[in-house]
């Protein structure tokens, strides 16, 4: 299965919810990029018009690669339209209630200062769960696909699985922190409840564009990683096929679905490693010896796992 080619036309065909959205993502942009330029004001330490921006840029991905996974689909088409409807529909609140939270100046999740804020929080985070949900259901459906080379079937669904456990990372972000337990079982309020800084406030020193702390542990960066290994390890299965002209030896689709799962437990691993970071409350740009031996066990298991995939085949003919 070769990358098609593509135009404007034919992705939005692909599934025109999902890739309008993915529109309008660009249409919030081009307001977002200018207010990070004129707006001054920030919310918890970043820009206002930040998040926006970031989520925008990621829906847009996200919906795009979805919408050309249910294109795939030769059964079950049409409940796997509705489930992309779904999709569309909650991560279009979701950016609606950010931009409009930007719009206020106020901090869009785990605000719990007014009864309003407090709402649209709510909402956002039921909206996140149906997208978690609807997302599985469109996973279990791609298990009973024929998509054509086994590499990429194998591809598309250890990229949705990983997904899947990257958006959950993003419940560890509502409980909260140890300081708001606090107050709370005191009886006071806390204007915030959640966090995706573990170890200290959120607000502190990040890191350029994403915001991730540089000085404690951030959930977001699993967050991030994991979410577009759906794209990641797709873009991987397809580059070894494109590769297969120059390198002979990558036309054997055993072999390229070989180098998939070995890539697939790689990405599956960094995501674990990522998350166990954050969780210790230390920063991914200050890992300690015990991070750093870990990324290195990973390292030495992926490099086994690549000299399986590409010597079995001369191993078994010996």
């Amino acid at each position: 299965m070769n990358p098609p080619k593509t135009t404007l036309r034919t992705v939005i065909d692909l599934h025109r919810p999902l890739t309008l959205t993915a529109l309008l993502c660009a249409a919030v942009l081009l307001v977002a990029v200018p207010g990070l330029l004129l707006d001054g004001r920030t919310v918890t330490g970043d820009p206002v018009w930040l998040k926006p921006a970031k989520f925008a840029v990621s829906i847009a991905v996200y919906n795009v690669t979805l919408a050309w996974l249910l294109s795939l689909l030769t059964v079950w088409r049409r409940t796997g339209w509705w489930l992309g409807t779904v999709v569309a529909v909650m991560v279009t609140g979701e950016l609606v209630a950010i931009t409009l939270q930007a719009v206020r100046g106020r901090t869009s999740h785990f605000n719990n200062a007014t009864e309003f804020d407090s709402a649209v929080y709510s909402l956002m985070a039921s909206m996140i769960v149906t997208v978690w949900v609807a997302t599985f259901a469109i996973g279990a459906i791609l298990l009973v696909q024929r998509l054509g080379e086994r590499s990429v079937t194998a591809a598309v669904r250890a990229s949705l699985a990983i997904a899947l456990a990257g958006m959950a990372v993003a419940f560890f972000m509502t409980s909260p922190t140890a300081e708001q337990m606090v107050t709370l079982q005191q009886g006071g309020s806390a204007d915030v409840i959640g966090a995706h800084t573990v170890g200290m406030p959120d607000g502190g020193p990040g890191l350029p564009l994403v915001g991730w702390s540089t000085v404690a542990g951030d959930l977001r960066v699993a967050h991030f990683v994991g979410l577009h290994g759906l794209q990641v390890i797709v873009l991987f299965a397809f580059g070894l096929i494109a590769l297969a002209d120059r390198y002979p030896r990558l036309a054997d689709d055993a072999l390229r679905t070989r180098l998939v799962l070995v890539a697939s437990g790689a990405y599956t691993g960094l995501l674990a490693l990522l998350t166990w970071q954050a969780l210790r409350g230390q920063s991914v740009v200050a890992p300690d010896a015990l991070t750093l031996g870990a990324a290195a066990a990973l390292a030495a298991a992926t490099a086994a796992g690549a000299w399986w995939a590409l010597g079995r085949r001369e191993r078994e003919h010996v």
